[in-house]
């Protein structure tokens, strides 16, 4: 009778033992202030006080990036599906006035690959030296039988913390203006409908982007979502934002509400931004509505912001690399919360 081992039921300790030493280094890159400690322990530890702040409130986030994680597998790309598992956790804590302090992820996969996991894990943090966030651990499960061949799932949980007082959103009023800043591409929602339709126009990740010929189709769907923290921190600490919406799952319509006061109606004009081709794309070659198209995706737009100076916003984002755009305003209305869109007959192509 042949003597069981854990590696013969398909777990390879040594390999994800090694894994960690190999991702030390990644890990070492992100160390900010207030991190005490490294890769290791059972817990990571977080000093407060020797961060900086006096009186912090603690917001935390968690997220995946979906199946947008098909794409990344089926094209052989893991590093940029890292950042936007960072870039899903740390935009939702800038837009509550929060600064990102750590991040942790969890990797899941059938049979742990060393280069596809390290690949990954490079991916979260170049994304945490992005966002200014510390990459202080996570867990690499492999489980034998849960997952097909090559295939793994993601999921990231980020810490942040804010003065009492500087949390948001703050004094919202009717007449405000609304800036959008332009996303980088799909970012990480709507992948279920984008692959659905390759599926059936018949298209495969190394062909041409109908949209972007210049690039094969798997690189253009697989720009990370954009990390929007340095712009908002500095926008924020220079007293400008009153409030901010990541606009993820649900789009413009359903984000943007979630840091409005009720009686309050945002009025947007989609002639005021550009619409990114890829969004033009799947409109036309899916032939999905207009309502369907702004509940999905976010056409164009990664951040809403509301600002108390928009002259004066709009100037300091422009030069912290934001592509910033005037998208509406603050009407009086009825009820909770709610979003009205304008938009040109034929935007959509």
């Amino acid at each position: 009778m042949t003597s069981l081992t854990y590696r013969l039921s398909g777990v390879d300790l040594e390999a994800a033992e090694g894994l960690v030493e190999a991702i030390k280094p990644l890990a070492q890159s992100t160390v900010r202030p207030g991190v005490l400690g490294g890769l290791g322990g059972f817990g990571a530890l977080f000093d407060l006080q020797a961060a900086g702040f006096r009186d912090p409130v603690l917001v935390a986030t968690t997220d995946g990036v979906g199946t947008k994680l098909k794409l990344a597998i089926a094209a052989g790309r893991h590093e940029s599906v890292g950042v936007d598992l960072v870039a899903m956790c740390v935009n939702d804590l800038i837009v509550q006035g929060a600064t990102p302090l750590f991040f942790l992820d969890y990797f899941a996969t059938g049979r742990l690959s060393p280069a596809q996991a390290k690949a990954v894990i490079a991916g979260i943090a170049a994304g945490c030296r992005e966002a200014e966030c510390a990459l202080v651990g996570g867990e690499t499960a492999e489980m034998p039988g849960m997952y097909a061949e090559g295939d793994y799932d993601l999921a990231g949980f980020a810490v942040g913390a804010a003065e009492r007082s500087r949390l948001l959103p703050q004094s919202v009023a009717v007449g405000d203006t609304i800036l959008g800043l332009a996303s980088s591409g799909v970012h990480s929602n709507g992948f279920s409908l984008v692959r659905r339709l390759m599926a059936e126009k018949g298209l495969r990740l190394e062909d041409p982007a109908p949209f972007a010929p210049q690039q094969s189709l798997g690189e253009a769907l697989l720009t990370p979502t954009r990390i929007y923290v340095r712009s908002l921190l500095r926008l924020h600490q220079a007293g400008l934002l009153k409030a901010a919406a990541h606009i993820t799952g649900g789009g413009l319509i359903g984000n943007l509400p979630r840091v409005l006061p009720e009686g309050v109606v945002a009025k947007l004009d989609a002639s005021r931004w550009q619409l990114s081709e890829v969004f033009v794309w799947l409109a036309q070659a899916g032939g999905i509505p207009p309502a369907e198209m702004f509940r999905v995706f976010n056409c164009g737009i990664g951040m809403a912001l509301v600002v108390s100076d928009a002259a004066q916003a709009q100037v300091m984002l422009t030069g912290l690399g934001e592509t910033v755009f005037p998208i509406g305003t603050l009407a009086s209305g009825e009820g909770p919360a709610r979003v009205e869109i304008t938009f040109p007959t034929g935007w959509f192509g």
